[in-house]
């Protein structure tokens, strides 16, 4: 199911013609089922998990398609999560079997990550930032952006990062009694849908 771009998408082949994207009710393009960096970054994941290699053709056409998607900062676009942390934790978990390659890849971004988190060592985004690239994880701090931003992380071998330590505390920290994550927050949007903006 790769794409003739060398990514892949969530349900389809090669479903994407833009000219659907037009319909007025077409939202985020959800007509249309384009290759995106999440979804390829964690379908190299799977496909390295079960031994394929950085020279196999497959895993060599999605790592290109991954760089040829990751923004100038590093990060990457998210279609199935709000937005460039989302993006970026799915584009840095490109897997182990392409780890040289996608290490470099993910170096630029591992410090715009750090620099993006909270005084509270969270991270966090809102639908905004489809709109407005430079609202790019800058808002209130959230379990969910705080749990993407450190798989980013440590799938850029940054383990012992001080942003990792601090995003980790920031999670332990903002559990209630039974260790889950209340609604102490304002609910947001963990998926696409650009009318909710």
């Amino acid at each position: 199911m790769q794409n003739r771009d060398g990514g892949w998408g969530a349900f389809d082949r090669d479903n994407d013609c833009a000219v659907l994207t037009q319909v007025p009710f077409a939202d985020h393009n959800a007509m249309i089922d384009p290759s995106s960096a999440d979804v390829t970054a964690r379908v190299l994941e799977c496909l390295a998990y079960f031994g394929r290699t950085a020279d196999d053709p497959f895993m060599a056409r999605g790592l290109e398609y991954l760089r040829s998607e990751q923004a100038s900062d590093g990060s990457w676009y998210g279609r199935w999560g709000v937005n460039y942390i989302y993006g970026s934790s799915g584009g840095s978990a490109g897997g182990p079997g392409a780890e040289d390659r996608l290490v470099r890849l993910v170096s630029a971004r591992r410090g715009v990550a750090a620099q993006r988190s909270n005084r509270d060592g969270g991270f966090g985004e809102t639908c905004d930032s489809y709109a407005n690239p430079r609202d790019e994880g800058t808002r209130p701090s959230t379990p969910s952006q705080s749990a993407w931003a450190i798989i980013g992380l440590l799938a850029a071998g940054k383990a012992t990062d001080l942003a990792v330590v601090r995003a980790v505390e920031y999670l332990l920290d903002s559990q209630d009694a039974s260790g889950a994550h209340g609604r102490k927050r304002p609910r947001r949007a963990r998926a696409f849908l650009r009318c909710s903006i």
